[in-house]
This record gives C-alpha cells, structure tokens and sequence, in this order.
C-alpha cells in the first residue's frame, strides 16, 4: 500500500480534483452514446473494491480477438484459453484458480446467467459463443466475493455483459483469414415509435490450421433486442438464438509428437467435435417504484450440447478406446427483482433471486466414432434455487462509506437417475455476509477494506450419489454449497482523467470438498486451499490519438492440508500479466497491440512436473475512409508456439502397457494467422 500513498500524496498536491471526463477514445463508437466510459471511467465514491472496475464500447472494439471468449481477458488477471475446438467453452484462469470452463466465476449476459449448473462436461460451464461482440456495449467485472448481488460461483469474482439497446450507425463486415477463417456480421438499430429495435446476425466459418482435421466450424448467431419507454420506466425485451456444430483437435500427449506418431497439430482420435444450440427470451423493466428504484427481469434459455472428447485414447477400453460422448438439454427459467431506497445518506438494497434448471437428459456415454457403444449415466435433473440479500451502503462523512450484505441462498436437487440407486433428493442453504469500508482522504484516491463469503453449488448428481458408475463401489456424496471467504486490501487511483491505477492485495480460502467430475462420472476427493496474491494496473490515456494499459497478477496457491502428494494446486497460474497499446491517428488510421503472458505452473501437487508458461501477442492495423474500414488482424503475431494449456495425467498409446504412461498433454498456440475485415456502416 505504501506505493499507492505515496502516488496519491503526489497527486494530491498538484490537483485538488479530478477533471471532467472527455468522451470515449480509440476504437469503436458504434454503441448508443450513454457516456459509457469503460476503463477511463472514475469509480472513485462508487466502488466498493479496487477490484472492479468497467470496459466500454472502445475498448472491446479496439482489442483484436481470436475467439468469442476472449472477451473474458478484459477482466484484469483473466486468462482465456481453448484445449479444444471452437464451439467449446474456452478454459479460464483467474487468481490461482484453474477455473476449468467457469466453477468459481459468474458470468451474466444482459442479466441472464450464462454459467450451467450440473452439465454434462463440467460444473458452472460458460461458453460465450452465443454473443455478437460488436453488440456488447459494456462489460463489468467485480473480483472477489463482496457483492450481495452475486451469489453461486462467485467466489473468484464475476463479469456482465450488457447489450446495447441502440446503435449509433448500422454496419455490415465481411472478415476473412487463412486456414478457412470466414465470418460475416450485420446489425442496426430502428426506431419503432417510442423505443428502439436492435437487430444483429453473425456467421462463421473455419477449418483450422490442423494437419488431420478440419474443425468445419458452422456458428450462428440471432439476436433482437426491443427497448423503449414504459409506465415512466425503461424496459426491454430481447431474443437471443445460436447455432453451432465443429470438429475438435482436442489436447495431445508430448510423447506422440516427440515419437513422430503426429505433429504438433495432429490428433490421435479425428472423429471428436460437438453442436450446441441456445436459444433464449428475456425482458426487464427499470423504474421508480414504492419510493425508490425497481429493477425486474426474467428469463428462459432452451439448451442443448453434445460433445465428444478422449483423452485418455486406450487407457480403459483397449478394443474400441476411451471416446465419450457428454450430453446436456435443458430448459432454465428465472428471475431478479431488485429493490433500492435512498434516504440521505444511507442507500437500502433489497433482492429475490430465483432459477430452476429443467434438465431432461444429462448424460456420459462410451463410443467409439460418435456411435455410442454403452451408457456411463443418464440422468434427469431438476434443481431449483432462491437468493434473497439485503445491502445497506451508507456515507457516513465526505470521506468513508460503508457497505454491508447479507446473502441466503437455498439450493434443492432432484435427481433421477439412470441407476436406481443414484436418485434421490436433497436441499441445503448457506448464509454469506459481505462488508467494505472505503475511506477517500483526497479526491484523487480511495483506500478499501473487504471481506465477503462465497460459494459455489457442486452438481446435483454428485449430491446424492452412492455407487460409481464405473467401478459399482459404494461412494459418499459431495456437499451441496461450498463455502469460501475472501478479503481484500486496496486502493484505486484517478491522479487525472488521462492516469489512474489500482493496487489490491488479496486472499481467499476454500473448504474442503468433494467435487463430481463429469468426464468420469463419478467423485473425486479435494483439498482445503488458501489462495494470496497482488494485482496492479495502470491505465494511461495520453490524448485521444493513444491509450495504453499495463496489468500484473501474482498469485500464491497452495493446498492448506498436509499431504505427501504434495501441496501445490495444479493449474495455478502464478504470474499473469498483459498490455495494451491502442493508437488513432490522422486519415482516420488506427492500430491496436495486445499481449498477454503467463508463468510456468504446476501440473501435479509436488511441483515435479510444470507448464512452461506463455506469451500471446496480437496486432491490428487498419484505416477509415467515409463509410468504410478496413481492418488486418495479426494473431499469434510472433508465431509462438507456446501451448494454450497442459495438463499431466496417464493416457495409453498403442503398444503400451496396460497402465498407460503418465505424460503432458497440451493443445498447442494456433500459428500466426492473418484475418482481413471489411466493413461498412449505414
């Protein structure tokens, strides 16, 4: 913390006040100017945490973006990944958690839920390919488990995602790429008497850089969006549909490439891919109401996922091998109904949250080709939840505010299985109490104090499970809630409106856990874990020509038991760090360059075996002329051949022994590509 003073005394004696913001700088303008600032934006008097902080339009617009998911990396730490094909959720990492495809981080998407609850591949599965990037006109991440607000899977924190409800220009762009690479997207805004109608369509298409496969990726998305004035609020109501289907080149082991059995590009199994469609309706109203602010939503999702994986090639099943087939539909519905008082100095918070996953079939299979050889599990799931929280923020003189939340969480699993014995039904409920103090001695800075416990609800399944499906042994069910708690220190630095930064130093604990593992499933017994670690950022706009931005995690996993296999956490990233550098200049030319890096980390729980870490640079060059823009997108620019992921288990190739070998298996960068872009707007 001493950094931070020392800054904040220095600004503080050269500006008694923030200045005015400007407008937004770089990159995109296409979203409803609603002085939606992202990153520039002061959240001094506003935040409860130096760990949350706003992305707007201009900056999404101006980062060159591989996959969907990527948008995930605007949240400061956060490491997006793929070890699989496209249409996959991507793998995510943020403060020492390998938060496989989203366990311990919520995610919203215009107030709907993107996270799944007892899937068929992994619990808290969030896969973003269903959102049109250029429609996000605004991201909103909050680190840590101090909001009352957010309840499941926010232990490591939580990111929404809100859609524009207008645009200022239509646009329709054209992109193609090597390796296949084809994507075309439309959308425009219409006036419809006294509100607005978004409409936006993407398609894409790619086969991938891979020596035996192509991934003959076929996404498609739908969406429109109706807002408008109401009974003196302001509502909406949208309709969202996607489409996909792909091939996957899936992690391999190091040992096939060092034999020459494959390149670094090939496969061992070429018939693995999926198809997932989604397809949802949700609305919300925003009003005064009962003396105060209401804010109401609801929604309902139609899901459904298929996807073929094998890692393990001949370990179980020498004959026809280890391929599986991981089957999820579904139908959610939901609803947020928040109600807020201001009454001086003291703002009153009053929520409901409720869902319930309908799901009708949840299911593991062996098969070999797609074709289904034997069943694993086939279940049929109902669970439903019930949040309800209180918050009361009160400011208390010009320099301190307090924040404190109550949280209560309900959880009910009905689970009827496929095997008789593994049905049943089971209820549990956790109380969770969040609290900040944030104390501002100068204009320029702010100082935060947080604790908050979280949770996250484990798999329906694994809650009332007695005989594992593979072996027939009897096994004990996993807890239902999860229990964390965090806690924060850090400070949150608006020296001008062109430099600001933040510093925080965190912890988190986790219980100990039973977790259901959906590739096997069956359970398999955790550890308790204590996390620590430091973030720094700093955000420089030096003009609206330049921008640029600098962010470090260092994060210290560790189990807090003993054990002999050892005590570090596999898949905790210690050191994660990315910059920007954004330019716009004269003749309507403009430039973008991202970097991200991460450390070696450990694969097993002695440390004996590590990641050796990686660096991703991507560039974008282009220019505006009237109408148009051209845009040349440069990813993986230094043609690195880093590894997205690895992971160390036992597979088994042909010719080996009956007990595989144990190895790394990785899914490697994709090669520098060169994508083309162009747009028009109308």
């Amino acid at each position: 913390m001493s950094l931070a003073l020392v800054l904040s005394l220095a600004a503080n004696g050269a500006i008694e006040s923030a200045n005015p913001l400007p407008g937004p700088v770089n990159g995109e303008d296409l979203v409803e100017e609603i002085s939606v600032l992202g990153r520039q934006l002061n959240l001094n008097g506003e935040a409860i945490s130096a760990s949350q902080g706003e992305v707007g339009p201009a900056e999404i617009g101006a980062w060159p973006l591989i996959r969907t998911g990527d948008l995930m990396e605007f949240v400061p730490g956060m490491v997006a990944t793929q070890h699989s094909g496209s249409g996959k959720a991507n793998q995510y990492f943020l403060r020492g958690f390998n938060l496989d495809h989203g366990t311990d981080f919520a995610t919203f998407v215009d107030g709907m839920p993107v996270n799944l609850r007892t899937h068929g591949h992994g619990q808290g599965y969030t896969d973003l390919n269903f959102v049109i990037p250029e429609t996000v006109a605004r991201l909103r991440y909050r680190k840590g488990p101090y909001y009352a607000d957010v309840g499941d899977f926010s232990s490591a924190g939580s990111a929404s995602f809100m859609l524009a409800e207008k645009l200022s220009t239509g646009l329709a762009e054209l992109s193609v790429g090597e390796h296949g690479y084809r994507r075309g997207v439309a959308a425009d805004s219409v006036e419809t008497g006294s509100g607005d109608l978004l409409l936006a369509a993407e398609w894409q298409a790619y086969d991938g850089p891979w020596s035996d496969i192509r991934e003959d990726v076929g996404k498609v998305n739908l969406l429109g969006k109706l807002s408008g004035d109401l009974a003196g609020g302001r509502a909406h109501l949208t309709l969202m549909g996607y489409d996909n289907a792909w091939n996957s080149p899936d992690q391999i082991p190091a040992r096939a490439v060092a034999q020459g059995a494959i390149d670094a590009y090939g496969s061992l199994d070429t018939s693995l891919g999926g198809d997932t469609r989604r397809y949802s309706l949700s609305g919300g109203w925003n009003g005064a109401f009962f003396r105060g602010e209401l804010a109401a939503s609801a929604y309902a999702v139609d899901y459904d996922f298929n996807l073929w994986s094998n890692f393990t090639y001949g370990l179980e099943h020498p004959d026809t091998g280890d391929q599986f087939l991981q089957r999820d539909a579904r139908r959610i519905y939901g609803f947020d109904v928040t109600q807020q008082w201001q009454r001086e100095a003291t703002r009153w918070q009053l929520g409901l949250q409720g869902r319930r996953d309908d799901i009708d079939r949840v299911g593991l299979y062996h098969t070999a080709d797609r074709e289904r050889l034997g069943v694993v599990r086939e279940d049929a799931v109902v669970e439903d939840s019930l949040g309800l929280f209180a918050v009361n923020q009160t400011q208390w003189s010009d320099t301190l505010r307090s924040y404190l939340g109550l949280r209560y969480d309900r959880y009910a699993f009905d689970v009827n299985a496929g095997l008789v014995a593994n049905s049943g039904r089971r209820s549990d409920g956790k109380t969770s109490l969040k609290a900040s103090l944030a104390w501002q001695p100068w204009p320029v800075s702010e100082f935060y104090l947080s604790y908050g416990q979280g949770l996250h609800s484990n798999d329906a399944r694994g809650t009332v499970i007695k005989v594992d499906p593979l072996s027939g042994e009897t096994v004990d069910p996993v807890d239902p809630l999860v229990e964390s708690r965090g806690a924060e220190l850090g400070s949150r630095l608006f020296i001008t409106d062109q430099l600001h930064a933040t510093l925080a130093l965190w912890q988190l604990d986790l219980d100990s856990e039973l977790l259901f593992v959906g590739d096997a499933g069956n359970t398999e017994a955790s550890r308790p874990s204590e996390r620590k670690g430091v973030e720094a950022g700093i955000y420089w706009f030096a003009s609206e020509r330049v921008s640029g931005e600098l962010e470090v995690s260092y994060t210290d996993a560790a189990f807090a038991d003993s054990d002999p296999a050892g005590g570090k956490i596999p898949g905790a990233i210690p050191l994660v760090a990315s910059a920007a550098l954004n330019y716009r200049g004269d003749g309507g030319w403009f430039a973008a360059l991202h970097l991200r890096h991460f450390g070696a980390y450990p694969l097993i729980e002695d440390g004996g075996v590590e990641s050796a870490g990686s660096s991703l640079v991507n560039l974008r060059l282009g220019r505006e002329v009237l109408r148009w823009r051209l845009q040349l997108d440069l990813l993986n620019a230094l043609d690195s051949d880093d590894h997205d992921v690895d992971y160390f288990y036992a597979s088994r190739l042909p010719g080996e022994s009956a007990d595989g070998v144990e190895d790394t298996h990785f899914h490697i960068f994709e090669p520098r590509t060169l994508r083309a872009s162009l747009r028009y707007r109308f």
